[in-house]
């Protein structure tokens, strides 16, 4: 591998790691549980938005006073499935 090669995978790992960064402050997400996710869903090559997955990586949000949870987690999984 060519400096150039080393110098280009370690500027995407960082940009990356800045943008997941960004989305697990600016949503307010579990840091641990949603790298982990964000790690398998790029180990399986599939976003998995059924299910409780994501529900797990989110801040609590109350289901019952209009906490409009399903508006967040929709949020989410858009902000994940941009390209």
């Amino acid at each position: 591998m060519t400096r150039l090669d080393d110098d280009w995978r370690r500027f995407v790992q960082e940009r990356f790691d800045a943008d997941i960064a960004m989305l697990i402050a600016d949503e307010k997400l579990k840091d641990e549980e949603a790298r982990r996710f964000i790690d398998i869903a790029f180990r399986d090559g599939i976003l998995k938005t059924t299910g409780t997955d994501i529900d797990r990586i989110m801040p609590p949000v109350s289901r019952f006073s209009g906490g409009n949870r399903a508006e967040k987690k929709q949020g989410i999984i858009d902000k994940l499935l941009v390209p």
